[in-house]
Formats: C-alpha cells, sequence, structure tokens
C-alpha cells in the first residue's frame, strides 16, 4: 500500500526560541534525523512550512494552507497535499522516531480512517497516521474555529494504538519525545 508522509514545521518555536526543526544532535539537524526515518516507510515524504530553507532536504515543501489553523491547519495541509491515499504526519521535532512504530500504525488501516497511538492516556495527533477521508472533516473544524486536532475525530472512524501494543516495537515510548524546550533538548542530548 502506498503511503505519504508529511513532516510538520509550521510552528512558531516560542518555547524554545528559536527554530526547532533546524537544532542539531548527533550532528545533524532534527528534522533531518525525522526524514530519514519517513523514507523507511513512507513512498513520498513532504515537509508543511512556510520557510523557504525546508526546500534544502530535497522535498516538496508545501505552504501552509490554514495559517491560523495551528496543529489541525497544517496535518489537514499535509493530508490534502499528499500524492497517496493514506498519510503518516509527524511533527518536525521529534528525534528518535522508529519506522517500526509507523509500520505499526499501517498495520492497522483496514480498520479505521486515522490510526492515532494514545500515550499517557493521550493521543499523540502529531505522530499519528491519517486518511484522505479526514480532510472534510478537517476543514470544517477549521472552518467553525475549532483548532484542536482533536476536534474532528467524532467525525470519523479512529483506531486508537495503546501503549502496551506501541512498547513491543518502542519498549520505552522514546519514538514519542518531542523538543519543545531549552531543557527538553538538554535532557535529550544527555540521553542520546
Amino acid at each position: 500500500m502506498p503511503v505519504s508522509a508529511a513532516v510538520m514545521a509550521g510552528g512558531k518555536s516560542r518555547r524554545m526560541g528559536r527554530d526547532k526543526a533546524w537544532l542539531e544532535l548527533g550532528g545533524r539537524p532534527i528534522v533531518e534525523r525525522v526524514v530519514d526515518v519517513l523514507r523507511e516507510v513512507a513512498d513520498e515524504v513532504l515537509v508543511v512550512a512556510n520557510d523557504a530553507r525546508y526546500g534544502a532536504l530535497g522535498l516538496r515543501v508545501v505552504p501552509d494552507r490554514f495559517p491560523e489553523g495551528g496543529a489541525l491547519g497544517g496535518i489537514a495541509t499535509g493530508v490534502w497535499a499528499a500524492t497517496h491515499e493514506r498519510v503518516l504526519v509527524v511533527a518536525c521535532d521529534m528525534p528518535f522516531l522508529r519506522a517500526d512504530v509507523f509500520r505499526l500504525l499501517l498495520a492497522h488501516v483496514p480498520e479505521a480512517d486515522a490510526v492515532v497511538p494514545r500515550v499517557g492516556g493521550q493521543f499523540e495527533t502529531l505522530h499519528a497516521l491519517y486518511s484522505k477521508a479526514c480532510l472534510p472533516a478537517m476543514e470544517r473544524a477549521l472552518a467553525a474555529g475549532r483548532m484542536r486536532v482533536l476536534s474532528f475525530y467524532d467525525d470519523v472512524r479512529v483506531r486508537a494504538v495503546e501503549e502496551d501494543e506501541l512498547r513491543t516495537v518502542d519498549p520505552e515510548l522514546r519514538s514519542f519525545t518531542n523538543v519543545n524546550t531549552p531543557e527538553e533538548l538538554a535532557a535529550v542530548r544527555d540521553r542520546q
């Protein structure tokens, strides 16, 4: 089954104070680490961003169609722009992604329009799989001013992938680590 992947890189990085995607970890920008893992599982990788620097990755860069729509606007843009029906969506600040986690999500494709990990009781909306069938519900939510990613979940078939199943491929759930603050970056660098 062909699959696309969209890297969400349109955030403002306010808590970090500088662009998170380009912070180096292990001598490489975090966004390059993200793209490398996605290339293992996706036939197409694109970046949703309003910053031309992402073109240096050699990927298609798609401007956010909903610049005031937050993460949901970015996800909707990525799903809309993707070539394939199924789209893996991931934040640009997740340095420890694992291809096996994405393969696990893909294994649940027949069950739902959205396959979303749930860690600590919370949906990991920026480490998930969405189908183009979600797009009308996403766009309705955005048009109504509902910006929370979860705001469209009641209108589509969602399959949660719980921690016990996720731990079969990522025992420490490291792939769900993201870097939003200087303190989180320091902690991640200490754990490399």
